[in-house]
């Protein structure tokens, strides 16, 4: 989303508390991250409320931040990370039927998530049959998947073992084929 001279130049002036640098990497930033919290919390206003928290927690450790990755990156995995919290926080009360669960229309936003997506019926398909997946396997594959991290990343968002991760990884595509194939049927 940024070049790097003017990412790392922004990032400086974040650490040293500058206000007007953090709204701009929040504005640029914003619509992602939210796509993100939301595809995994599954409630538009607890994706809002996780993505302000990760974007406080994200400036507060910005130190921490060594740029080994991009800065996109590793805000996602924090935004990521607060969302299972959020989403474990709030299942019990949570219920979302397969209407409610995708496509999204964002009307603040002036848009659907995933707008060249939708039109894809194969793709709605999947996309409700993730929702109707057992927790862990659907937040697995939304991390894989649609998020695109990779198993030596979920391991560490998850603080599950590689052996566990290739494990659920592998169960969750079977059962998500399987849901697939039942509905097409």
């Amino acid at each position: 989303m940024l070049s790097t001279k003017k990412e790392k130049e922004l990032l400086k002036r974040c650490r040293k508390g500058d206000q007007q640098a953090q709204l701009e990497v929040y504005d640029r930033y914003y619509r992602a991250m939210y796509n993100t919290a939301v595809r995994i919390v599954k409630d538009p206003q607890e994706a809002e409320d996780v993505m302000q928290e990760a974007f406080l927690k994200a400036f507060s450790k910005l130190h921490t931040f060594k740029g080994a990755s991009s800065f996109g990156a590793w805000l996602k995995k924090i935004v990521a990370n607060q969302s299972i919290v959020a989403y474990r926080r709030n299942k019990a009360k949570q219920e979302v039927s397969l209407e409610q669960a995708l496509p999204y229309e964002d009307s603040e936003n002036q848009g659907v998530i995933m707008e060249e997506e939708t039109y894809n019926p194969r793709f709605n398909l999947a996309m409700r049959c993730l929702t109707d997946l057992r927790e862990s396997y659907r937040i697995i594959l939304t991390l894989n998947l649609i998020e695109g991290f990779d198993q030596q990343e979920i391991c560490e968002i998850l603080k599950i073992t590689p052996a566990n991760c290739r494990t659920t990884l592998s169960r969750a595509r079977e059962s998500l084929r399987n849901k697939m194939m039942s509905y097409e049927e």
